[in-house]
């Protein structure tokens, strides 16, 4: 009786090694294809995921994913392909758009020269106008054009934020104060020095101020901490949370700004996130908040 009960205890013992040699398997697998399978959604290539063991569940996991990944491959090529077309598509007209609008304007200075009447000179008036900010538009559509198609041309350098941000504030303040808009600036002591493209920086800040100069309730604050965040913060009734959530979307515009294409903001979270940073906008009380963080590198 001891010796089955001996033999039935020994073979115990060896199924469950074999079970826990078996558990381990199938854990290596596990990692391997989780590994695999990240590491596919980073990178692009065709290399499908491969596991170790022969385990028929692991592998009809990993020809499954396999699978998946092929569709997702393609969607993605065909994502990008579209993008790029967009992208070359939106040159191509920015570019079209300036030739004949300079010569509207160059013909309408040779009218202006000319004889008219009160009634034509105030036409004349108007169509300038409407020609000049048409120029405008077609102007900041061909800078975006250029900035996505230029991503991997900026040049890092050790920049000093806060000294980009007081010449941004500089530059600005004639705009801001003939609005009534009294800046209240609180820039960090400290020096916060990030490696960044120097013109790119510039123009992010400028868009922030200016956007805020063009649409603000009355107020603007920006702070710029020492961990590399900078705020800007102003009144704005006329958003709300559902526009904000909008706000650096391609072409989107607010009621308000009917005299822009929308790409202000969107080229400035371009630039941003192509120097690394982040830029979010929150809205809360009446209150427009844009957060743009660079972190230490």
């Amino acid at each position: 009786m001891e010796e089955w009960l001996w033999v039935f205890v020994c073979m115990m013992a060896v199924i469950a090694v074999v079970l826990l040699v078996k558990i381990c398997i199938m854990q290596k697998a596990a990692r391997e294809v989780a590994d695999a399978f990240t590491d596919r959604l980073i990178t692009d290539t065709n290399t499908l995921i491969t596991i170790s063991c022969n385990d028929r569940h692991m592998r009809y996991l990993a020809n499954t994913i396999n699978r998946e990944l092929r569709k997702l491959r393609t969607k993605r090529r065909r994502f990008q392909q579209g993008d790029m077309e967009l992208k070359n598509a939106v040159t191509n007209i920015s570019h079209d758009l300036r030739t004949p609008l300079t010569a509207i304007c160059g013909y309408l200075e040779l009218l202006e020269q000319e004889e008219k009447s009160e009634t034509v000179s105030r036409y004349v008036e108007i169509i300038k106008d409407r020609a000049a900010l048409l120029t405008q538009l077609s102007e900041e559509l061909f800078r975006y054009s250029v900035i996505i198609s230029t991503k991997d041309n900026l040049v890092r350098e050790q920049v000093t934020v806060n000294t980009v941000l007081e010449e941004s504030v500089a530059a600005f303040y004639t705009v801001l104060t003939e609005r009534g808009i009294v800046p209240e600036v609180q820039i960090s002591e400290r020096k916060v020095v990030r490696m960044l493209d120097h013109s790119a920086l510039s123009r992010v800040f400028s868009n922030l101020i200016g956007n805020a100069a063009k649409y603000s309730g009355g107020d603007l604050k920006i702070v710029l901490s020492e961990n590399g965040e900078i705020l800007f913060s102003n009144m704005a009734p006329a958003l709300d949370a559902i526009q904000t959530n909008r706000l650096f979307d391609r072409f989107y515009t607010v009621e308000t700004a009917r005299k822009s294409t929308g790409l202000g903001l969107a080229i400035s979270r371009t630039l941003v996130e192509q120097m690394n940073g982040s830029i979010s906008a929150e809205y809360q009380n009446n209150r427009l908040s844009v957060r743009v963080f660079f972190p230490e590198t």
